[in-house]
Parts: C-alpha cells; sequence; structure tokens
C-alpha cells in the first residue's frame, strides 16, 4: 500500500509500463473507475518526471510528466497531467485527471 499520492503515482505508473492492468483497477477509486481498461501494447512509457506534489488530509495531487514511445512508427511524446488521489480506510487511490 502506498503511503502518499506521489508513492501510489510511482506505482502506477510502473504499471503502466509493465501492463499491470490488475495494480491499476486495484488502485483506481472504485467511484471513478472504468468499467474496462485496455492498454495499448504498442505504447512504452520510457520515463516519468513527479514535477509537484501536495498531500491535504484526504486528498492529494500529483503534477507529472510521462514520456512515452511509440512502438512501430518510433514517434515519442510526453503526457502532462495533474492526477487526483482519495485516501479511504487507510489507502490512497487515483480519482481523476484534471
Amino acid at each position: 500500500m502506498a503511503g502518499t499520492p506521489e508513492r501510489l503515482m510511482r506505482s502506477r505508473y510502473t504499471a503502466f509500463a509493465l501492463g499491470d492492468v490488475r495494480h491499476l483497477r486495484d488502485t483506481w477509486h472504485p467511484g471513478t473507475r472504468p468499467e474496462d481498461l485496455t492498454l495499448d501494447a504498442d505504447t512504452e512509457w520510457v520515463g516519468l518526471e513527479v514535477v509537484a506534489h501536495t498531500e491535504d488530509g484526504d486528498r492529494g495531487m500529483v503534477s507529472f510528466r510521462a514520456h512515452w514511445h511509440e512502438r512501430g512508427s518510433g514517434s515519442r511524446g510526453v503526457l502532462e497531467e495533474r492526477s487526483r488521489f482519495a485516501r479511504r480506510a487507510g489507502a490512497w487511490y487515483y480519482v481523476d485527471a484534471v
């Protein structure tokens, strides 16, 4: 169990990189978790930069840049996101992105 929103963000990034759908589902808030979660097998996640993070009681925010590479086409890019997190029964969950 991740002790902070930043640690949960880092573990979720690793899950995306490894294709660990189960971890992503288990750490997604039940109120916002999609019914179906399919990852793009051609996207290779190659780096994570945490830009900022805050924690206020049972709410948290993590701003990050995730670098990716597209297998086959060679395209590269950066996903920039501010993720919201909530703590329920002592565990942190990803809620959504703003």
